[in-house]
């Protein structure tokens, strides 16, 4: 593995700082982040985004060499090829994870996510033939859409859904994710890169876990005379768990690796 060593950089960053006369703070402002962020580095909690790197090594005066070494370089002797082709690797890996983790992990995610849907396929063919042949009124309404919730969420949050987010989320306190046409705004928590794999990990589980138990909940009601009322407020509950099923996960997971 080619990791920067995190507890080096940041301790060369806090004494290049104090050198330099700054405080945490204004160490941040000249960066437009938050003086937390600046914290975490020398704490060796968090690394900053690739993109600052330059502009932080131009403030206290070093090589983003020297930066990512966590110490002062000598150059009366020249790094050969192969220490370059280290230290490249090396901050690489503080950007997004690279190809052929990505292709592996699509990979994965059709395995899992196409099994479970092809098993909801099944059972929703499986229980409308049941409850054609047993003359019962079919599928409730409200759980079929519920179905397709699961589907369309699912597809988004297996396949779209991005692995990490952007490095102002770890920075400020930020209760809301948006991209594209989803949202999310859950009040008494903030969305970090220490909550969001939790996060996602969640949602991907309770997508599929939704959507192969519906179909059974269907036909469960459709099969089962629990009168008008009876279906009501089964269907009532079951929508409160549904929801429940989403959201108090997601905020026990941000409150808890917030």
């Amino acid at each position: 593995m080619f990791e920067i060593d995190k507890s080096a950089f940041g301790t060369f960053l806090a004494e290049r700082r104090k050198e330099k006369g700054y405080t945490q703070k204004e160490l941040a402002d000249k960066l437009f982040i938050s003086d937390k962020a600046v914290s975490k580095w020398e704490r060796a909690l968090s690394m900053p985004d690739i993109s600052l790197l330059i502009p932080l090594a131009e403030i206290l005066d070093v090589s983003v060499t020297e930066l990512l070494e966590g110490r002062k370089l000598d150059y009366a002797s020249k790094m050969d090829t192969e220490q370059v082709e280290v230290l490249v690797k090396k901050a690489l890996t503080l950007s997004d994870d690279n190809p052929e983790k990505r292709k592996a992990r699509l990979k994965k995610h059709i395995a899992v996510f196409g099994g479970c849907s092809f098993l909801a396929l099944l059972e929703t063919v499986a229980g409308i033939w049941l409850t054609s042949a047993a003359g019962s009124e079919g599928f409730s309404l409200n759980l079929l859409t519920m179905e397709g919730l699961s589907v369309g969420f699912g597809i988004y949050f297996w396949f779209f859904m991005k692995e990490k987010l952007p490095a102002y989320y770890d920075e400020n306190e930020i209760n809301s994710y948006s991209d594209g046409v989803f949202r999310m705004n859950i009040p008494g928590m903030h969305f970090n890169n220490n909550n969001w794999p939790h996060i996602i990990s969640h949602l991907r589980i309770w997508a599929i876990i939704t959507m192969v138990t519906i179909p059974f909940l269907c036909l469960l009601l459709s099969l089962i005379p629990f009168g008008f009322w009876g279906s009501f407020g089964i269907q009532n509950a079951i929508l409160i768990g549904y929801l429940a099923g989403l959201f108090v996960p997601v905020w026990i997971a941000g409150r808890r690796c917030g």
